[in-house]
């Protein structure tokens, strides 16, 4: 699958101040028998977002209507758990383009990464600046610009500017720059390595 390139992205975010959020909760296990990426984004918290009887749950926050936006602001160690693949299936298929939290379970991170869905690990004071802002006004806007490798939150009640840094591998970061998957990338390959050959291979 073809990721959309990234570049720079301005939003809202979607807090969820919840610790320790493992990819069973994200997508429950149920749900993986499914080997199309599409339609994930449905069953995205779904024990949460839905009642036994499979009504929305009027006060969780992927259902509140201020909660919009491609960023979802989570709290620290976020993706723990088994190392599914489908946890970024779901986010990515919802329309989450980032996630920002203080710390990504280290196998949730690549397989984000690997699917077109940027994780920004920033420190605990920005994050916990961040949910404030959001408490203050549902509207906060976030920047994440991936070529600068940051991110900034506007407080809209004093305008006041909270920029991080974030750390990227290089080549993940080409990758969602283009819009690359590993194949993708393997395929834009293909004249250089062709050229290699007839330059350095004889038969």
């Amino acid at each position: 699958m073809t990721n959309t390139s990234f570049g720079l992205l301005e939003t809202t975010g979607v807090p969820f101040p919840t610790e320790n959020i493992d990819t069973d909760q994200i997508i429950p296990a149920r749900f993986l028998k499914a080997i199309s990426r599409e339609g994930f984004g449905e069953k995205l918290f779904y024990d949460w977002r839905y009642d036994q009887a499979g009504n929305p749950k009027p006060d969780f926050i992927l259902n509140a209507l201020q909660s919009q936006g491609e960023v979802l602001i989570a709290a620290k160690n976020f993706g723990c758990g088994s190392s599914r693949e489908h946890a970024a299936w779901a986010l990515k298929d919802y329309g989450f383009k980032v996630v920002i939290s203080s710390f990504f379970a280290d196998i949730f991170k690549g397989n984000a990464l690997n699917n077109g869905v940027l994780p920004v690990q920033v420190s605990d004071e920005f994050l916990a600046k961040s949910f404030t802002f959001i408490a203050q006004n549902p509207a906060t806007p976030f920047k994440i610009d991936l070529e600068a490798q940051t991110v900034t939150v506007t407080n809209t009640t004093n305008n006041e500017l909270l920029t991080e840094s974030f750390e990227i591998n290089p080549y993940k970061k080409m990758c969602l720059q283009q819009g690359y998957n590993d194949l993708d990338y393997l395929l834009s390959l293909h004249d250089e390595v062709e050229n290699f050959e007839q330059t350095h291979l004889t038969f």
